[in-house]
């Protein structure tokens, strides 16, 4: 642990020294507009409602994304690093109860979390990419090789580790849950540990139930993986680490290579290494998928949204994700077929799948995703769109002519309603740089007016992921 620790240190020194030669640039745009860091934390009790919150809803709508508190160089920032900030709606009883948003781990606050904070030195360490409940409590993640981040009820930071376990193991910022198991269950990989990814198992103890070491090369980026009621998807693609942009002074050290061969691999949840079986897939990346499950003729359905390519810019330059192009997809692959066949659901560009996830694992008719731009320009409003994969229709929401939504999460009526019977909900950003809003959205109703609209006293910038953390009954 000491060596790994030593070795982050000097990488993360390395990288630092060799961005300070990067010719300075004062404009980013992943640090103006809608994304621009909100410096302040912030507590707020007195919530103007339009419409109403349904009575229904009691937890926390949160969100998480890079929140830099200094940025020494804007022009060589990229916009997956930085201080992550979480935010959080507090909804109980049909009322807007809080807004809160607190730094991730800030050790300035409470000194036990720098000691706890030490392996999470180097590539990586900032938690700034999703947040979820597990075990009765709230985590923030992110990917590469860092642990997950405890948050009290209150968002503040209480704890820095593998969940509850003793295991010095990274974790992911997607894992998938078992709604019939309620376990964990992650692809991880380590910027600094190229030659293998991790697939870990998290139980409802918050403790590690089953660790896989699988074998890659090049060290590839995974972002996210799939899941199924039997087996774990592993998306291994030509986006790798890259030791020569370290040298160029990037801030994230991940590149398109061509020369690695595209391919989604099928590990047996019960299986080891060695039954992991690989498929050959046209050279693309995926960020997310949306969900996966396997038919009773052996084939298995992955839904993602694909990229043609990724980090193929100079990323001294390209401080964020090539957005254009993207595709909403159906894989499917077959125990007969050593490739995967992919199939366009939709072409427009769009990105942030989501589902209704009590049908995780399982099979399921319907989708969400938000409409591009969001490229770096946002010059146009999003829209959300919901697909019904069975009739192939779909829908739209617009929430404004200067409004952006950012990933929106669904959230089921009842605990027994209807697949897409439910809410959808997301942080509304304003193009104009005003405050930001929380919307409510009925799912069976998308072309009328929403349900809910919680102004907040602040702008959230726009940034990543987030869900909604229901109370424990």
């Amino acid at each position: 642990m000491k060596h790994n620790n030593l070795l982050k240190n000097i990488v993360s020194t390395a990288g630092q020294f060799l961005a300070k030669r990067v010719p300075y640039n004062p404009e980013n745009h992943y640090l103006e507009t809608i994304f621009a860091p909100q410096p302040d934390e912030h507590t707020a009790t007195q919530l103007k409602v339009k419409g109403q919150i349904p009575a229904a809803l009691n937890g926390i709508l949160t969100r998480i994304g890079p929140n830099p508190k200094k940025v020494d160089n804007p022009g060589n920032h990229s916009w997956f690093v930085g201080d992550g900030m979480v935010h959080g709606l507090r909804i109980q009883n049909g009322q807007a109860v809080w807004y809160r948003n607190r730094y991730v781990a800030d050790t300035s606050k409470d000194s036990a979390l720098e000691e706890q904070l030490g392996a999470q030195r180097g590539i990586g360490s900032a938690v700034n990419t999703n947040i979820i409940g597990h075990g009765g409590r709230l985590w923030a993640l992110v990917e590469a090789g860092a642990f997950p981040v405890e948050l009290s009820p209150e968002l503040t930071s209480v704890h820095v580790g593998l969940f509850d376990s003793a295991l010095n193991n990274g974790f992911t910022a997607h894992p998938h849950l078992d709604p019939k198991t309620g376990e964990l269950h992650a692809i991880c990989y380590d910027a600094l540990k190229q030659k293998h990814v991790t697939y870990l198992v998290i139980d409802q103890d918050c403790q590690v139930k089953n660790k896989v070491s699988i074998p890659v090369k090049h060290g590839p980026m995974m972002h996210d993986g799939a899941m199924t009621s039997k087996s774990m998807i592993i998306f291994d693609l030509p986006v790798t680490f890259s030791g020569k942009d370290i040298l160029k002074g990037a801030s994230l050290p991940y590149r398109w290579n061509p020369k690695h061969p595209a391919r989604v691999g099928v590990l047996p949840r019960n299986g080891g290494a060695e039954d992991v079986r690989w498929f050959d897939v046209d050279p693309c990346y995926v960020f997310h998928s949306c969900n996966a499950f396997e038919r009773d003729n052996g084939e298995i359905i992955v839904d993602v949204v694909a990229h043609p390519k990724m980090f193929a810019s100079d990323l001294t330059v390209k401080t964020g994700p090539e957005l254009s192009n993207t595709t909403f997809e159906r894989w499917t692959i077959s125990p007969h077929s050593n490739k995967v066949q992919r199939k366009v659901i939709h072409a427009e560009d769009q990105e942030f799948p989501r589902f209704d996830e009590r049908f995780a694992g399982q099979a399921y008719h319907h989708a969400y995703t938000i409409s591009l731009p969001m490229d770096g320009n946002t010059s146009l409003p999003n829209q959300l769109l919901h697909f019904d994969l069975q009739t192939g229709q779909t829908n739209r929401h617009s929430y404004g002519e200067n409004e952006v939504t950012g990933e929106v999460v669904f959230v089921p009526r009842s605990h027994d309603a209807p697949e897409n019977d439910g809410w959808l909900m997301s942080y509304v950003h304003d193009l104009n740089c005003g405050n930001s809003k929380v919307v409510i959205l009925d799912s069976l109703n998308l072309g009328g007016d929403p349900v809910a609209e919680i102004e907040l006293p602040v702008r959230v910038p726009m940034g990543f992921h987030g869900n909604w953390i229901a109370d424990v009954a």
